[in-house]
């Protein structure tokens, strides 16, 4: 019996060393895998942000294409008029690109309680039915799910099938945050998660909005990816902002993390699930040897 039990438990040990091995051939240290949560959150101590002064918009940028999405909070605390000021920002950001399928491609996810997909990377490839969708959206009112909007961008908004280019293409992905509040839900692993899989963040937080929250969801470095306007009065004013940013000519480069931080938080819940199922067949199997042993009795 004493040898049974010792191969049942031997072949466990080989089995939990193999999947082990996987995560670590694959570049997945356990105890690494939340150095990107610690590195966001060690950024919130930096400088204050800069408030952006009102400037003149640009003409068309050619250089860079995008697959951009723009993610809007539309909760209650937007009060109509200023729904209407980020629509028209919205709208001077297309003016400001080069829009066409070889080009930059645009769509926009809606948020408040729920999530709203108004369009997407595929539905419009030219400038005047892009801006006559954007005058289409309406709010959505109630809460503030900012997480849920992440990731319905993520995983509905940046895929193959929505329109966004293949990785082969070399074409960056952009999400544009803007809100005026504090998330409801939680932001900071699944933007981890965004980030990992390519995506480069941008929040604009406007008047109420909670600078913290914003730090946790954009990229790195913090000081050209978070910015702050004081009113949506102004705010179509960052276009000219990020025409300098997203349009200035230059190679497009994937930038690497060097410790793979962000790839091993977009792994975690997948380890996590893992390391349950194994646990789950340890309880199993024992279970299993324990009622062998009792149908056998002492040897």
């Amino acid at each position: 019996m004493k040898s049974l039990f010792g191969s049942l438990v031997y072949c466990l040990f080989l089995f939990v060393s193999d999947v082990y091995g996987t995560y670590r051939l694959n570049g997945f240290d356990p105890q690494q895998v939340t150095a990107q949560s610690y590195a966001q959150r060690r950024n919130i101590a930096r400088p204050p942000l800069r408030t952006l002064a009102p400037s003149a918009t640009d003409n068309s940028c050619r250089s860079r294409p995008l697959d951009l999405v723009f993610i809007i909070d539309s909760s209650r605390s937007v009060r109509p008029g200023e729904f209407e000021k980020v629509k028209i920002f919205l709208a001077d950001m297309v003016d400001t690109l080069d829009v066409g399928p070889e080009a930059t491609r645009v769509a926009v996810v809606n948020y408040a309680s729920t999530v709203k997909i108004e369009f997407l990377l595929k539905a419009h490839l030219n400038k005047p039915n892009m801006k006559q969708a954007i005058t289409r959206i309406e709010p959505l009112a109630a809460g503030t799910m900012t997480g849920l909007a992440i990731k319905s961008a993520m995983t509905e908004a940046f895929t193959e099938e929505s329109g966004a280019r293949p990785k082969s293409k070399n074409i960056a992905k952009v999400a544009i945050i803007v809100t005026d509040g504090r998330p409801q839900d939680q932001v900071e692993e699944v933007s981890a998660a965004a980030r990992g899989s390519g995506i480069e963040i941008y929040a604009v937080g406007v008047d109420r909005a909670d600078m913290t929250s914003l730090r946790l969801m954009a990229s790195n470095p913090l000081e050209d990816h978070v910015f702050y306007v004081e009113t949506y009065g102004v705010i179509e004013k960052l276009t000219s902002k990020f025409r300098e940013t997203l349009c200035e000519i230059k190679a497009v480069v994937v930038v690497e993390d060097p410790c793979k931080c962000e790839a091993r938080l977009a792994f975690q819940m997948q380890t996590q699930a893992a390391l349950q199922e194994i646990t789950a067949r340890l309880a199993d199997m024992t279970g299993r040897v324990e009622q062998i042993e009792n149908i056998l009795g002492p040897v």
